[in-house]
């Protein structure tokens, strides 16, 4: 058994009090919206290359984990005068030891795509027919495992559009799952980028374990000049709009573009960014998300 001490705090000092309750010796601190699913909940976004306008909730959460003997008053005198604050008010509540592998497992079931592509974590017995792919994915340190709609729109495009073998690009692969489900749906050769090392080691592993051939490099690792008969970027939308002509690039003539990583608000903007290269046009939303799409021309030679 455990002990949870759950502190509200004010914004300017969430952060400090957090590591300074570390520095105490709590196990872990946790920070939640204070006014959490109720109608005053604040909702935080942010993307690479652009700072978010708010970076922390007005008024927080701790969750914070310690040993059940802690004398708590102490571990918040010690945080609390490293701070500079008051010690709050707080409650505690007891967390019963469970077996933590299998809670968590349990949250990850088997997801399906499509009818025939589904997504199956290891722990879960697989259908083996022949009618189906099967992509077996735990999740992990990379992003990607298909429970988002981003990820979902991507797989359904290529369960239902993918040109038997094409050359494959998985700008930005995360777990690798595009690029996997990109060979097991009939692709050619398949090639997925990645600026986080973590992530490519991550998405060359899922690769073996789906007995897959698929190449994951970082950036400095691709193939000079090379093109791809379909490039599918699933990021956010600042760095889709900054990469527009790069990716745009790599795509061979006559071949496709699939981007997502995009809220249905942003369609026009992003549709904007890539129209002096290329036209682009909402092919599906899931959710609040969107994937667009574009065919660039073929060439006249």
């Amino acid at each position: 058994m455990w002990l949870e001490v759950i502190i509200s705090i004010a914004q300017q000092h969430t952060e400090d009090l957090s590591d300074a309750l570390m520095e105490a010796g709590a196990l872990s601190v946790a920070v939640e919206d204070e006014w959490a699913d109720t109608d005053a909940e604040q909702p935080l976004y942010g993307e690479p290359g652009m700072e978010p306008t708010e970076h922390a909730w007005a008024q927080s959460r701790l969750v914070v984990l310690v040993e059940p003997d802690t004398d708590i008053d102490d571990l918040l005198d010690v945080a609390c005068d490293a701070v500079g604050i008051d010690i709050p008010s707080y409650e505690t509540r007891k967390v019963e030891a469970q077996d933590w592998v299998r809670l968590t497992q349990s949250q990850f079931e088997p997801i399906s795509i499509t009818d025939n592509l589904w997504i199956v974590p290891t722990w879960h017995e697989a259908d083996d027919s022949a009618e189906r792919i099967n992509l077996r994915l735990d999740p992990g340190l990379a992003f990607g495992t298909g429970s988002h709609p981003t990820t979902r729109v991507c797989l359904q495009w290529l369960a239902s559009e993918l040109p038997a073998g094409s050359t494959v690009l998985d700008y930005g692969c995360g777990s690798g799952i595009l690029a996997i489900a990109a060979k097991k749906l009939g692709a050619g050769d398949v090639i997925g980028t990645d600026i986080d090392p973590q992530a490519v080691q991550s998405a060359v592993d899922n690769a073996l374990a789906n007995h897959t051939e698929a190449q994951f490099v970082l950036p400095g690792g691709m193939p000079a000049g090379a093109t791809y008969d379909v490039v599918v970027a699933n990021i956010l939308s600042n760095p889709l709009k900054l990469l527009a002509p790069a990716l745009v690039n790599y795509v061979k003539a006559g071949g496709h573009l699939v981007l997502s990583g995009i809220l249905e608000r942003q369609t026009d903007e992003l549709i904007e960014a890539y129209a002096p290269y290329l036209k682009m046009h909402m092919w599906r939303a899931d959710d609040g998300w969107i994937a667009l799409t574009g065919q660039k021309a073929a060439s006249n030679s």
